[in-house]
């Protein structure tokens, strides 16, 4: 079993930043791709950022790119999430999951082994 808790979430203005943690127990944390997601009210869960486990590859949604960061601190069993220029529309519930394949496409219907509990981040405009 993986255990993932994230943090860092908060309220925000639009065009503030945060950065979001999600950390790992449980198992070999480098045997494990990463992953954010998110859930805004009443739409279904989206792919946010993947990173593999290394940290040498990354992959984003589109609506996201040049605005969030994904990076990983295996030392630390510890992934990141650095959100900049937040607009209104990033509101949701972020989540961090794991698997051990690193996927390139259709991130938002594979399986993944582990879920976090999340953590909101709420964008007043």
């Amino acid at each position: 079993q993986v255990q993932l808790v994230e943090s860092g979430g908060g309220l925000v203005q639009a065009g503030g930043s945060l950065r979001l943690s999600c950390v790992a127990s449980g198992r070999t944390f480098t045997d494990y791709a990463m992953y954010w997601f998110r859930q805004a009210p009443e739409k279904e869960r989206e792919f946010v950022a993947a990173i593999n486990w290394s940290g040498g590859r990354t992959n984003y949604r589109d609506s996201v790119k040049g605005r969030f960061s994904i990076s990983r601190d295996n030392a630390k069993n510890t992934i990141y999430l650095q959100v900049n220029s937040l607009k209104p529309e990033d509101t949701a519930v972020y989540y961090c999951a794991a698997t051990q394949i690193y996927y390139t496409t259709y991130f938002d219907s594979r399986p993944y082994d582990y879920w976090g509990q999340g953590t909101q981040v709420t964008v007043s405009s």
